[in-house]
C-alpha cells in the first residue's frame, strides 16, 4: 500500500497507534527476545527514479524489475531497470483503473498483483507481453517466489501461499514475534529459505520463517539517507527488497526515493539464551 491522495487524520492515528502497539509488545514481555536485530552498512548507492512509487522489486539476470504504483497523475507500471544507471530499459503501463503492487519472477514470466482490484497479471519476462490474469479475494500488497510457490501479503499479519501455475491458494501462516502478531506486511523477498518483509510505515524489515510464521530477525534501517523529502511526502516510505543470489547482494529502496542501496547487515543484538 499505497498512495493516499488525502491523508485523513483518523487513518494517521490508526497507523501510528498500531505501530506504537507493535513496538510496545516487542519491548514488554509479550514477545520473547528470541530474534536477532540487524543494523546495516551501505555498500553501494545507485540512482532510483523519484517518480517510481515502489511496490515490488526483484533482481534477476543483471536487471532490476520494479512495480510502481499510480499516483500524482501517473499510471502504474512494470519496469525493467538498469541497476547501475537507474534507467528504465523496458516498461509496461497498466490500465488506469489498476494500482500496481508486488511482483515475482517465475521462470520466464513476471507475476504482478494489484492493490484493491483483486486481480493479478502474468507477463512474458522478456517482452512484457501480457499473457493472462488471475483473481484473489484479498487486497494485493507484496509478492515473492520461493522456487515452488508464490508467497503473498495483503497488509495484514498473514502470508498466503499460491500455486505458481494455477494461482490458487494452498495455505497461509500468521506472522508473529513471540506472542505478538506483526501486521502491515508489505513488500516481500524470498532469500535463502526466509521471507524478508517491509513493515509498512516503519523503517523495519522482518525476517520470517515461512513454515511457521515466526519472525527470526529484524533489520533496523533507521537513518538510511534516502527519501527525497520525507517530511513533505507522507508516502515516501521504505518499500522494496531485492536480492542477487549469485553475488549475495541485498538491495533496498522506497517509494519515490532518489536512491537504491546495496546494504550489508550488521548484527546489533543477539537472541537471549
Amino acid at each position: 500500500m499505497k498512495k493516499l491522495p488525502i491523508i485523513v487524520v483518523a487513518v494517521i492515528v490508526i497507523v501510528v497507534l498500531a505501530a506504537l502497539m507493535y513496538a510496545s509488545l516487542k519491548n514488554s514481555g509479550a514477545s520473547t527476545n528470541s530474534t536477532v536485530t540487524y543494523g546495516y552498512t551501505i555498500v553501494n548507492t545507485y540512482p532510483h527514479d523519484t517518480s517510481a512509487f515502489t511496490e515490488g522489486l526483484v533482481y534477476s539476470n543483471g536487471f532490476l524489475y520494479e512495480s510502481s504504483g499510480s499516483g500524482n497523475g501517473a499510471a502504474s507500471t512494470l519496469r525493467q531497470v538498469d541497476l547501475t544507471t537507474g534507467k528504465v530499459v523496458q516498461e509496461y503501463t497498466l490500465p488506469a483503473q489498476y494500482f500496481g503492487e508486488g511482483i515475482a519472477v517465475v521462470n520466464n514470466t513476471i507475476v504482478q498483483l494489484t492493490w484493491q482490484s483483486n486481480i493479478g497479471f502474468i507477463y512474458d519476462k522478456n517482452t512484457f507481453a501480457l499473457l493472462g490474469n488471475f483473481t484473489y479475494p484479498t487486497q494485493g500488497w507484496g509478492l515473492t517466489y520461493d522456487g515452488k510457490e508464490l508467497i503473498m501479503s495483503d497488509g495484514s499479519a498473514h502470508l498466503y501461499f499460491l500455486n505458481a501455475t494455477t494461482f490458487q491458494p494452498i495455505g497461509q501462516v500468521t506472522v508473529h514475534e513471540g506472542n505478538a502478531t506483526v501486521p502491515e506486511l508489505n513488500s516481500l523477498c524470498y532469500i535463502n529459505g526466509s521471507v524478508y518483509a517491509n513493515v509498512w510505515m516503519t523503517n523495519e524489515i522482518v525476517i520470517i520463517n515461512p513454515e511457521t510464521g515466526q519472525v527470526t530477525a529484524s533489520i533496523n534501517l533507521t537513518g538510511l539517507p534516502a527519501a527525497v523529502a520525507s517530511a513533505s511526502n507522507f508516502n515516501a516510505v521504505l518499500n522494496g527488497i531485492a536480492y542477487d543470489q549469485q553475488n549475495n547482494r541485498l538491495f533496498v529502496t522506497g517509494k519515490d526515493w532518489q536512491s537504491l542501496y546495496q546494504i550489508k547487515l550488521v548484527p546489533e543484538t543477539s537472541p537471549s539464551p
